[in-house]
Parts: structure tokens; sequence; C-alpha cells
């Protein structure tokens, strides 16, 4: 387009010209997709980028007559389109990605089977004999070691020893049929 043209035309515009406006429009509009086009690789996306950036034009209107490269004008409006459009897509890359892995993290399945398999724990712990009960939960639950325990309860170590042994012999036959029970 010729730049006395082009000059004529955004004055009118900034006087609310229809006409000028769609001279402009049918001379660039076309240009500015096919720029798009290039970078968004998405027709559709692109012809609606193009459609937002003549609207802001016609909105911008009373400003066109002191716009000195309408050309230059309507391609940075394009390209920062076009940032926008890669930081949208790149902030609903990182959101479908973080949902695939609560989605992934969060298994009902798992949720049930760990919650039968804790209270099945504490059924069998709280069934052990009084001391071996005493002793286990001291060891597991507190974190103390055998002569921490051995000392508290005034026994031997070797006791503290033969208890949690049997105490995790207990938990074992309980989880066998656990795991039968449930996974076979």
């Amino acid at each position: 387009m010729e730049k006395s043209l082009e000059t004529a035309c955004l004055k009118k515009l900034a006087k609310g010209d229809h006409r000028s406006y769609e001279i402009l429009f049918l001379y660039y509009h076309p240009r500015i997709h096919h720029f798009l086009c290039g970078f968004i690789k998405n027709d559709e996306e692109a012809f609606d980028m193009t459609q937002d950036i003549f609207y802001k034009v016609w909105e911008n209107r009373l400003s066109m007559g002191e716009v000195t490269s309408f050309k230059a004008y309507l391609f940075t409006m394009a390209r920062h389109m076009i940032y926008n459009n890669y930081e949208h897509n790149l902030v609903k890359e990182k959101y479908t990605i973080s949902q695939l892995q609560l989605e992934e993290e969060y298994n009902p399945e798992e949720e049930f089977f760990a919650k039968e398999l804790s209270l099945l724990i504490d059924l069998v712990i709280e069934q052990m004999p009084e001391q071996r009960r005493r002793i286990f939960k001291l060891s597991r639950e507190k974190g103390l070691s055998g002569d921490e325990i051995a000392t508290r309860l005034n026994i031997s170590k070797r006791t503290v020893e033969n208890q949690i042994s049997n105490a995790l012999k207990d938990l074992r036959k309980a989880l066998q049929c656990f795991i039968i029970f449930f996974f076979l």
C-alpha cells in the first residue's frame, strides 16, 4: 500500500471513517493472518488472532492518526499476540501435566487397600500379648532403640529383641493372609 494512501486512511480512520478502516483491513488482514499462521500453525487460531488485532485497531481508531507506519504497528501487535499465545500454551501445558500427575498420585483402589492394610496392622498389634504390644509400639511408633526400651521397661535387651521379632512374625502372617485374600 502506498504510504500516502495509508496515511490518508489512518487520518480518516481517526475520525471514525468506516471506508478507510475497510481499505486497511482488506489490504493488511491477509498479510497479518499469513504471518500469524507461520508461527501458530493453526489457521483458525491465527484467524481469530487477526480478527482481535483489527478489533483493537477499531477500538483505538482515535489514535490512528498519530501512527507513522501502520504495517509496523500491526506486525508489532501480531508479535505480541504470538508471545501471549506461547505463554498461554505453556501455562496450559504445565496445568495439564500437573493434573495428570495428580491423577497418577491419587488412586482410590490403592487408598482403599492402604486403609485396609493399616486397619489390619492395628488389629494385629492390638491382639498381641501386652508386653509384646508395648515393646513393639515403643520401637516402631516412638522410635526407641532396644537398649532404651530395655531400660525403660526394666527388662533385658534380649527380651526386647525377641518380642520385636515375634511381633514382626505376627505381622508377616497377617500380611500373607491379606495378600492372599485381596490379590489372589
